[in-house]
């Protein structure tokens, strides 16, 4: 059996202050030995700094069983994690919730920390979330920048590693612009099927909600 990683819910709503909008992602890991976990990540956009958080539960209703708190934050080009008190969400498969401290003592913790990196790699909003985090920039012609014209196009430079965002309008002669990529995705939430697209390669497609067609 291969490990699944399944993207539940996706709840999205303003902020207090309306400043913002706060995001949480729900899915459910399943192991290869049929081992279950739940999770949730959330990130609140206009916050400072950008640290997000996660919640992983596991052995809900057995001896054992708990809820994990943690908060991600940019780290060396990437993301880590670390334990924290304060509780985030509360998910199907977990139990009490845990402390910083009952966490690291938990002999499940390493695998806690598996369920975590298959979330994050393998749940797609997870990839919106680390672009928030880590501030990707992009460059966008000015008809995607003004929101003009819907993202075709796609391309992930090898070299430099810079995203470009380009629609129907011929991109060769114009001036692009600079924005955030995880914007780019507010605006439109299908562009996180090619936010895991990799260096030096290029993906398009016909319109808005077509499937995309990658062309390393």
């Amino acid at each position: 059996m291969e490990i699944q990683v399944l993207e539940r819910a996706l709840v999205e709503a303003p902020t207090a202050d309306v400043s913002g909008m706060d995001r949480r992602a729900f899915g459910e890991f399943v192991g290869p030995r049929g081992e279950l976990a739940s999770y949730a990540f959330g990130w609140t956009t206009g916050s400072d700094p950008h640290i997000a958080r996660l919640s992983i539960g596991i052995g809900a209703g057995n001896p054992g069983g708990g809820t994990f708190h943690a908060v991600i934050f940019a780290h060396e080009n990437g993301h880590a994690f670390s334990l924290v008190d304060e509780p985030f969400e509360q998910v199907p498969q977990g139990g009490p919730h845990l402390s910083a401290d009952q966490s690291r003592a938990h002999e499940d913790l390493p695998f806690v920390w598996w369920v975590a990196d298959h979330a994050m790699r393998h749940d797609r909003r997870a990839g919106w979330m680390r672009h928030w985090l880590l501030g990707t920039t992009c460059i966008q012609t000015p008809e995607v920048f003004e929101r003009h014209e819907p993202v075709l196009f796609v391309s992930h430079d090898a070299d430099d590693g810079v995203w470009q965002l380009i629609g129907a309008s011929d991109a060769s002669g114009g001036t692009g612009k600079v924005g955030h990529l995880h914007h780019a995705v507010d605006e439109d939430p299908t562009l996180i099927d090619v936010l895991d697209l990799p260096p030096g390669s290029t993906a398009v497609r016909a319109g808005v909600g077509e499937p995309w067609t990658p062309d390393a």
